[in-house]
């Protein structure tokens, strides 16, 4: 690609040509496989505006690259610019005033190790390498989401490059509108947000109980026990703890569940409030009381490196009825062909979560009492569309049974996805959209229109 064609961009531009393109384009789910025209390492903001510039000129698709880890791999696409801000990734922080300014960059265990190291937590996400930037736009679901609220909730500021390459700020006071829609629809929508502040929870001195608990000879009677369980339980639950149990078929296991998640208590009273579960036979309970620093690297050290993988996720409104758990379970019985991991997890939400009300921020289904993942996992690219379809299918019944899909676990080809990811709330981002990116220069498949 001539040097002609590239000029006006500025950070480390890779091309086709550039021998680290290969690496460069992969996401972290590698069942994505796309290829880009251009990407973009932004080190500078200037280098944002400089991107920004250059692909309308160029009339060049953009995409927004913080962690990579977008379930469908809206953060690339084929033949489009790719703005990717992982290396803007500093932080600062306001120990007076309690608060975290990054670089919007930066990943999970950055930031984690940053704030931690200090005394802090954070209400951030479980996998280490996801950027904060989209976990917190999408709302932000994580382990100390029932004690301290979505990620979105602790967010004061937004900084972000609109389409004409101007600087905004926002936040409740300066352009409320936007920061408004930022808090729960702001990925990939907008604009590219560069910088965020976060106001962070009062040093903590005392440890958190990491809970794990999980069940031996488990069979598809006793996951829809617990699932029953679950639902009865949850909607009481103490809400300093947050936990998410899923029920899987692994290759080589079989049936399982596994829970884990943060209790901001005593390990005893952890273990109090887990006694209906230690009902069902086979029970095992793991309770740590750690440093919430040495806490959160447990959970990391959970995840690989990347995974080939089709997921979503739905918002469970109601209580099942022993016919639909039923189902529910029976959906994982038979997992694809190749797949060497096929779940259904419970993502708890209430306590904190629906302390705000479902129009005071973009995230609109705070009244949900969790969120229903389904997933499958495999190794051979052979097995990608066997599998893909598994998760399809397997959706529609899902679908059936819930009401809203978090946008943080997308799905494509989703129909009416504006009304499905942000319920009452799609209107009034559809017209916050138009006032800032009035051109749609920052489209994308499940973009706002």
């Amino acid at each position: 690609m001539s040097s002609f064609f590239l000029k006006g961009l500025t950070g480390e531009v890779v091309t086709i040509n550039d021998p680290n393109y290969e690496s460069s384009r992969q996401e972290w789910n590698r069942a994505i496989q796309k290829y880009p025209l251009v990407i973009v390492y932004c080190e500078r903001k200037q280098d944002v505006v400089n991107a920004i510039c250059w692909a309308q000129r160029r009339r060049v698709g953009i995409r927004i690259r913080s962690g990579g880890h977008h379930y469908e791999g809206y953060s690339i696409g084929d033949l489009v610019l790719v703005i990717d801000i992982s290396r803007l990734n500093g932080l600062t922080l306001d120990k007076k005033h309690h608060r975290l300014t990054m670089e919007a960059g930066a990943k999970n265990t950055e930031v984690y190790h940053f704030v931690g190291s200090k005394g802090y937590v954070f209400p951030g996400g479980t996998c280490p390498t996801v950027g904060v930037s989209g976990f917190t736009l999408g709302g932000g679901w994580g382990l100390s989401s029932r004690r301290y609220g979505l990620g979105c909730d602790r967010l004061l500021e937004i900084e972000l490059i609109n389409y004409e390459g101007g600087i905004i700020k926002a936040s409740r006071y300066c352009h409320p509108d936007l920061f408004w829609a930022c808090c729960g629809a702001g990925g990939g929508n907008f604009g590219v947000v560069v910088s965020m502040t976060f106001q962070l929870p009062k040093p903590r001195t005392k440890p958190i109980t990491l809970v794990r608990f999980f069940y031996v000879g488990t069979t598809k009677k006793k996951q829809e026990k617990v699932m029953d369980i679950w639902q009865k339980w949850l909607p009481t639950l103490d809400k300093r703890m947050t936990l998410v149990t899923s029920f899987y078929s692994a290759d080589g296991e079989g049936l399982g569940i596994f829970a884990n998640g943060f209790f901001y208590g005593s390990p005893n009273r952890a273990r109090k409030l887990l006694e209906p579960f230690m009902k069902v036979e086979g029970f095992r309970l793991e309770l740590e009381e750690l440093p919430f620093l040495d806490a959160v690297k447990k959970i990391e050290e959970t995840y690989p490196p990347s995974e080939k993988f089709k997921s979503t996720g739905r918002f469970v409104q109601r209580h099942y009825s022993k016919q639909e758990l039923q189902a529910i379970t029976e959906l994982i019985q038979q997992p694809a062909k190749g797949s060497v991991y096929a779940a259904i997890s419970f993502y708890a939400l209430g306590g904190a979560i629906k302390e705000v009300g479902s129009t005071d921020t973009a995230f609109y289904y705070r009244n949900a009492r969790y969120i229903l993942g389904f997933q499958s996992v495999w190794v051979k690219n052979s097995a990608a569309s066997a599998n893909q379809k598994w998760v399809r299918e397997r959706f529609e019944y899902i679908k059936s049974i819930t009401e809203g899909s978090y946008v943080n676990f997308p799905i494509s080809n989703l129909q009416n996805y504006e009304r499905e990811y942000f319920g009452e709330n799609a209107e009034r981002l559809e017209r916050i959209n138009r006032r800032y990116d009035p051109y749609n220069v920052f489209r994308f498949p499940q973009g706002l229109r």
